[in-house]
């Protein structure tokens, strides 16, 4: 029997709350008490609750206790839209709002490849037009044992020339663990500048080269999206961008 083909969520949206540092032990328990509401949320086809981190190194070192993600899908937009008058997110929200920050992302699957944690969450989006506005990147990966001294000593050079990037609005690394279970989301001003980093960066097209080479990861994804909502304020920058 032919397996079904994964669905396409119409909506993704991705939260990220900062919070002060005093909130930062119920944060660590929401992770875990978390996942059940967000799971049973009408509209739910995935979720993840993430830790978050600077990007620099992907070691412990990036870590950051103060920054805190949800990536949900949906499938479809009322889902999403009803999902920010849950408990949840109102108790993050409040917890950010007492000297902390937000940012909200909503978005379209454009394209999709690899798993996470043997599953295809983004579905395999159809073709599309070149899409012109503003545009989301997820990178997520399983590192191997074995070949994470390599991978870490690989990655500054990239990390630099990302935070350097023209295009760039805002990025962060997010996990599901601080070491071994990480990746990045980008948000950027367009797809053209997306692709100027992925591929007119040397730097990155060594890192590309050497992940077929070495076998850095066990499972790894890459996802790209169009940015249909972007707001609130993340390391400092007011975020707004509406399509």
């Amino acid at each position: 029997m032919m397996g079904l083909t994964p669905l396409v969520p119409e909506l993704v949206t991705v939260h990220v709350w900062g919070i002060p540092a005093a909130r930062v032990p119920q944060a660590v328990t929401a992770m875990a008490l978390d996942r059940r509401p967000v799971a049973q949320a009408p509209g739910h086809t995935f979720h993840k609750l993430l830790g978050t981190g600077n990007a620099r190194t992907f070691t412990i070192r990036d870590s950051d206790p103060r920054h805190w993600a949800l990536l949900v899908c949906w499938s479809d937009a009322r889902a999403a839209d009803l999902f920010e008058t849950s408990a949840v997110v109102r108790r993050w929200d409040g917890w950010a709002a007492s000297g902390g920050e937000r940012m909200r992302v909503v978005m379209r699957p454009l394209s999709s490849t690899g798993l996470w944690d043997r599953r295809q969450p983004f579905g395999q989006p159809s073709p599309t037009p070149a899409h012109t506005g503003a545009v989301a990147a997820l990178t997520r990966a399983r590192l191997r044992v074995r070949t994470t001294a390599t991978f870490w000593r690989a990655v500054p050079e990239v990390s630099a020339r990302l935070h350097q990037s023209p295009g760039l609005v805002t990025c962060l690394g997010v996990g599901e663990a601080p070491i071994g279970r990480q990746g990045t989301f980008s948000v950027w001003e367009s797809a053209a500048a997306l692709a100027q980093f992925a591929y007119g960066s040397a730097e990155h097209r060594k890192v590309i080269a050497q992940t077929a080479q070495v076998g850095w990861y066990s499972e790894e994804l890459f996802a790209r999206f169009a940015v249909v909502e972007a707001s609130g304020r993340l390391g400092g920058r007011d975020i707004h961008i509406v399509t």
